[in-house]
């Protein structure tokens, strides 16, 4: 099976992060288009979404922010409440195929 150069990408930054993972460090995805934003706490060790948050939740809906680098801050802030609840402190930032 021949992969494309943006799936090649994407495995290799993904193989290096879950290469160097520890215990108790999760991945953080990013997924992000022309309107919408979302984010997800990964387990690679046990394969699960720990935790997720987007703008299309009830909660970032009801803000009303119609920039997206506004959406984004109210999105991450969420994530990152949700993340101290679940006492999770440490994460590696998975930039996929983006260069950030």
């Amino acid at each position: 099976m021949k992969l494309t150069t943006k799936e090649r990408k994407k495995f290799r930054v993904r193989n290096n992060l879950k290469k160097f993972s520890k215990e108790g460090r999760f991945r953080l995805s990013v997924s992000r288009s022309s309107r919408n934003i979302s984010v997800q706490i990964i387990d690679d060790k046990k394969n699960i979404t720990i935790l997720s948050s987007s703008s299309n939740d009830k909660v970032v809906k009801s803000l009303n922010k119609k920039n997206k680098t506004e959406l984004s801050q109210v999105v991450a802030e969420s994530l990152a409440k949700k993340a101290l609840d679940k006492k999770i402190t440490k994460i590696y930032f998975d930039r996929g195929i983006y260069k950030y």
